[in-house]
């Protein structure tokens, strides 16, 4: 997880000013060693016991892993939890049209304009889910 692009993109966040709630299925226990205590002290990250609880308020998630329970979330669920139904998908698992359909503002990282799907403005960004 040291050079993991998961743990550069929390850093560059928190650096920013936002808040982070994360969840690995596996790498947890690695995820409390990689960043400071004092930004888990002052709820700069927070790690979640599951991956819906990360969704709890943020503003956008941030997908960056490509673990099984991640490729068919409860969209549903996803759309009550969330703040704001913005999705930026690192690993490009979710179908921009499906996400459109859903509602969600969606962005795939590494694809055309094409097939980034925006359905509404976002307010800025104050929190984010990395998972």
């Amino acid at each position: 997880m040291r050079e993991a692009s998961s743990v550069t993109l929390i850093e560059s966040l928190i650096d920013a000013g936002a808040k982070v709630r994360a969840y690995d299925p596996i790498a947890m226990d690695e995820a409390k060693r990689a960043f400071p205590t004092h930004w888990f002290e002052e709820e700069k990250i927070v790690l979640a016991a599951h991956q819906y609880d990360v969704l709890e308020g943020v503003d956008a998630l941030a997908l960056v892993t490509e673990w099984n329970p991640f490729r068919s979330p409860d969209f549903h669920l996803m759309l009550k939890i969330m703040k704001q139904p913005v999705i930026v998908d690192g690993r490009n698992l979710y179908d921009p049209k499906l996400m459109h359909e859903f509602g969600f503002e969606y962005s795939g990282i590494g694809r055309s304009t094409e097939q980034t799907v925006r359905s509404t403005p976002v307010a800025e960004v104050r929190s984010i889910n990395a998972i």
